[in-house]
């Protein structure tokens, strides 16, 4: 079942922990359930972060000279 979410993109996991956070606050769920719930939610929530994470190395800053003139793009983390 955890192979489900290592193939979803950001926002399908996110709408389903979204889902799972609903339920969970709910309290109507039998104990069993809460903690299956729970688990996934933990799974998805790791999904979400790495997705972002992701994102993030992705993003690059504009460098400019003197004149203000773009010059290319260096990495986020080099900032």
């Amino acid at each position: 079942m955890a192979d489900d979410i290592d193939k979803m993109t950001f926002e399908q996991a996110i709408a389903e922990l979204e889902a799972v956070v609903t339920k969970l606050d709910g309290g109507d769920v039998p104990l069993d359930e809460t903690i299956r719930l729970y688990e996934r939610g933990a799974k998805l929530k790791a999904r979400c972060e790495a997705k972002l994470k992701e994102a993030e190395e992705k993003v690059e800053q504009i460098t400019l000279n003197a004149a203000g003139q773009a010059t290319g793009t260096r990495p986020a983390e080099d900032m």
